[in-house]
């Protein structure tokens, strides 16, 4: 009987024994703060070298060419992918290139102003100047001629309805520099023609154009090699209030090729 009730108790359970921590055991060390700034100071330029030099950078608009659509201090998004590979830049794209070396003048050379500007600049995402931004309206082989009797420019004689994004003009969408009747081309290959928004107000291709009387005039100044361009501006990202995507006018899907 004795035997079977105890039968019956339950068994206990193990209890847990804490061993003692070895006198020589310590605690895992944390890196000195200075330490760790640094590592993520290093990182930090690390990344925004690899995004600059392979994938997007930021830059801003220094002048009024490119209203309405882009106005000046608007910061934008370049991203460069989009000509890798021997792909370059399609009519109707806004692209940024670097000075082909008599194309800015001193409205446009400034460095970017603020606190956020001025960090991104030092970190290599932000440009320091030196680029111009415009829009590409004739690729190699292309014909540009201004104007027809709508005032519209044309592309290898078909005519562009601009008038989505570009300033509106008076008389033609051409700029004034060589009245409304002007050609050029065709272009050179590796090359684009390039105007901006505002066409009255752009030092683009057409101000580089030779005209009748021009002295000391370079034939071909107004072309812009294609290894200049930096990439494809992508978006409005600064002011806030202002973010936007920027996407290829549909006019130039019907542009035949030359």
């Amino acid at each position: 009987m004795d035997q079977t009730a105890r039968g019956n108790e339950p068994t206990p359970l193990p209890v847990a024994v804490e061993e003692p921590v070895g006198e020589h055991e310590q605690p895992a060390r944390r890196r000195p703060i200075w330490r760790r700034t640094a590592l993520v100071l290093l990182a930090a330029l690390v990344l925004s070298t690899v995004l600059k030099a392979l994938f997007v950078q930021v830059f801003y608009i220094p002048s009024e060419s490119m209203e309405p659509g882009l106005v000046v201090n608007d910061h934008i998004l370049v991203e460069k992918p989009s000509y890798w590979f021997g792909r370059s830049p399609q009519r109707g794209d806004v692209v940024v290139f670097a000075d082909p070396g008599d194309w800015l003048d001193p409205a446009e050379t400034h460095a970017p102003h603020g606190v956020l500007a001025s960090t991104m600049t030092r970190i290599g995402l932000h440009s320091s100047g030196g680029h111009l931004v415009k829009r590409v309206i004739g690729v190699a082989g292309d014909v540009i001629t201004c104007c027809d009797d709508e005032g519209r420019i044309a592309v290898n004689g078909t005519a562009l309805d601009e008038d989505g994004y570009i300033t509106p003009q008076s008389e033609c969408n051409g700029p004034m520099t060589h009245s409304c009747h002007w050609s050029a081309g065709p272009v050179p290959a590796g090359h684009v023609f390039v105007m901006g928004d505002n066409r009255n107000h752009s030092a683009d291709s057409t101000v580089h154009m030779c005209g009748v009387v021009d002295l000391g005039c370079v034939p071909g100044d107004e072309y812009v090699a294609t290894d200049l361009v930096v990439g494809r501006v992508v978006a409005l990202i600064w002011p806030g209030g202002r973010v936007d995507l920027l996407h290829r006018p549909s006019t130039f899907t019907s542009v035949a090729d030359p």
